[in-house]
């Protein structure tokens, strides 16, 4: 799978996601890959949230791991920035 098929997975990927997000008043979005790392950044609710690490990494990491290949992490586009 090259650069762009993988991206183009990611993104309807985290479209699985986020309603359940927005339902809690928040929402995820793409903003790149690197390295095999998906760079994301959040909304409304999200930022600042307690829960937010629990988001990323049993919510919208775990369904990445599980169905796009060769994904290693996800993390927030502000921790990069």
């Amino acid at each position: 799978m090259n650069q762009e098929e993988k991206i183009k997975l990611i993104e309807r990927t985290i479209e699985k996601v986020r309603p359940y997000i927005q339902g809690d008043g928040g929402d995820v979005e793409f903003v790149k890959l690197e390295d095999d790392i998906v760079y994301v950044k959040v909304h409304g609710a999200c930022v600042g949230c307690s829960a937010l690490d629990l988001t990323l990494k049993d919510g919208v990491e775990a369904l990445l791991l599980d169905e796009v290949e060769g994904i290693k992490e996800v993390r927030l586009a502000d921790d990069y920035l």
